[in-house]
């Protein structure tokens, strides 16, 4: 397996003068630029005596600049400490304060609502938006800032060339990375992940999702979270990639307009964005009374769903090889029918303390209602007495896996099982071929009063594939089955219903679903959510807010 780093470096020498970064419509950064800046600030940091493995903040939207300060600081071997940019002022400053971080790179806005007493370890401040100094505690840190040009130009007099980009691989069992998982202020869970868990990812996803200098991306997933920051960054830029980045979440419309424009060959998003291109792309079509028809004829309906692909692939600008779905589980409904279009699509597993990837297949041997086979650099298992029948807790031990929190031994203990396993917190099955299926979360399982286990996610799987559903949260209360549901408003709207029809869709859903779920797990009652569920960066939804 090869560093990472090694080949970042082989990439930016060979393609020096080609375009590696974008902000779409914005900034565009090639290998060189990217390499030049990366120099300066290993120059300004060590100017700022910042040593190794002293850590440095990043707080800041999706951008070429975001991404730039992440190789810098990753590549000067101290550690990066990415934040969310839409954790809560508050939070930021008790994050950076927790990490012990010296330097933040933030955005302007961001900067405004910060309080350097509350993070008085920080020494100086950049600015992500355009690497100007923001802030300094002492007058040294903003000459080194000032004088990064002419550091650069009295360290290569004859210019800065691709000879001299050399970057460090002899740091496997560093830490690289600290990730908070949330925002929280109490107990901060920052996980550590070492420069072999990104390694391993990284290798993985060249050797089975191969791409090359003439491909290119679009950046949609907060980097901030490490499934953004390794499948839409740090593999793809390790192999010549462009990435383009669209800054805050688009909207449809600019999304569609911006991978038309680009032709990304790979396309990482989550269940929901997908179920919702079904919605309101496919599904529509399929439910016209002819196509009930034609697709129910042996030949025709292949040639009608290969139709139906090719339209769909084009609207994603026609070069996209395999949709990776990840973060939580895709319908069942829809991913029928996905299956009958050949849609490239496959769901994969992972959790931040995996740097992310626990499982995945491609697209030719992704197995229905699983989330692939589990990764070939890490051992997972499922904690049960009968692994392929009976669901367990999802266990991982491997290079990829995180060596804990971050000044939180607590929870680092808790973490593990007494022979190193990781405990993931999953519920899952595993057939005898190593594809895993996730039942649920052990945290959200209920116990029904006849002892039989009930996973929600199933429960709302059935009601999400009913008419006029986005989402829903199954909850237990008093012993009984309550399904919370955010209903689709604008579908609604254009339906026609009456008052009185609409107002029946909750009890006409609870019915429907109750007639394809077993005994033991049927809905007692609908209510109606006003708002979409709060979402986590990854867009699971936040149960504990529903419990």
């Amino acid at each position: 397996m090869k560093h990472y780093l090694a080949i970042l470096e082989e990439t930016t020498k060979r393609d020096w003068k080609k375009a590696a970064l974008s902000n779409y419509g914005g900034e565009d950064f090639t290998f060189e630029q990217v390499a030049t800046w990366i120099e300066k600030f290993h120059l300004f940091f060590e100017a700022c005596d910042v040593k190794k493995p002293q850590k440095i903040a990043l707080c800041a939207a999706n951008s070429a600049r975001w991404a730039i300060s992440f190789l810098a600081i990753n590549t000067y071997e101290t550690v990066v400490v990415p934040l969310l940019s839409d954790f809560h002022p508050d939070n930021v400053n008790t994050l950076v304060d927790h990490s012990e971080s010296v330097i933040l790179f933030t955005d302007k806005d961001i900067w405004t609502k910060l309080d350097t007493e509350k993070m008085p370890k920080v020494m100086a401040v950049v600015s992500a938006n355009d690497f100007s100094l923001l802030w300094s505690r002492e007058q040294k840190y903003a000459d080194a800032h000032a004088k990064m040009d002419e550091m650069l130009a009295a360290k290569y007099p004859d210019g800065f060339k691709p000879e001299h980009v050399s970057y460090p691989t002899d740091n496997l069992k560093d830490l690289a990375v600290i990730n908070y998982t949330s925002g929280t202020t109490s107990s901060p869970k920052g996980v550590m992940l070492r420069y072999e868990c990104f390694c391993a990812s990284v290798d993985f996803a060249i050797r089975k999702i191969p791409c090359s200098n003439q491909d290119s991306i679009v950046s949609m997933l907060p980097m901030g979270h490490i499934y953004g920051l390794v499948f839409e960054f740090m593999y793809p830029i390790c192999s010549g990639v462009h990435v383009y980045y669209l800054g805050k979440s688009p909207a449809a419309s600019t999304l569609l307009k911006a991978v038309g424009q680009i032709k990304p060959y790979l396309v990482i998003t989550v269940p929901l964005v997908m179920e919702k291109v079904f919605k309101s792309s496919i599904k529509p079509v399929l439910d016209k009374p002819v196509m009930k028809v034609l697709t129910a004829i042996p030949g025709v309906n292949t040639l009608l769903y290969g139709t139906i692909r090719k339209k769909l692939l084009a609207a994603f600008g026609g070069n996209v090889k395999q949709f990776i779905m990840g973060g939580a589980a895709l319908n069942p409904d829809i991913e029928k029918v996905f299956k009958k279009m050949k849609f490239p699509f496959t769901v994969g597993y992972g959790m931040t303390e995996a740097a992310p990837l626990l499982a995945y297949s491609h697209p030719d041997n992704f197995v229905p209602t699983s989330c692939g086979a589990y990764v070939d650099f890490c051992q997972v298992r499922i904690d049960s007495e009968d692994p392929e029948h009976i669901a367990g807790e999802i266990q991982a031990k491997g290079q990829n896996i995180c060596s804990g929190y971050f000044n939180n031994p607590e929870a680092s203990a808790n973490a593990f099982t007494e022979d190193g396993f990781l405990h993931t917190g999953d519920l899952g099955v595993m057939d005898k071929n190593g594809n895993v299926f996730i039942k649920g979360r052990s945290k959200s399982m209920i116990l029904s009063a006849n002892g039989q286990n009930i996973y929600p996610e199933e429960l709302e799987a059935v009601i999400n594939s009913q008419d006029y559903i986005v989402e829903s949260v199954v909850v237990s209360r008093s012993g009984k089955l309550v399904g919370l549901i955010y209903m689709d408003a604008d579908k609604i709207r254009k339906s026609g219903l009456t008052p009185e029809q609409v107002a029946a869709i909750p009890e006409h859903v609870r019915k429907a679903a109750n007639k394809l779920l077993p005994s033991y797990s049927q809905l007692a009652k609908m209510e109606v959510m006003e708002q979409p569920f709060a979402k986590t960066p990854k867009m699971s939804i936040k149960r504990f807010l529903y419990n």
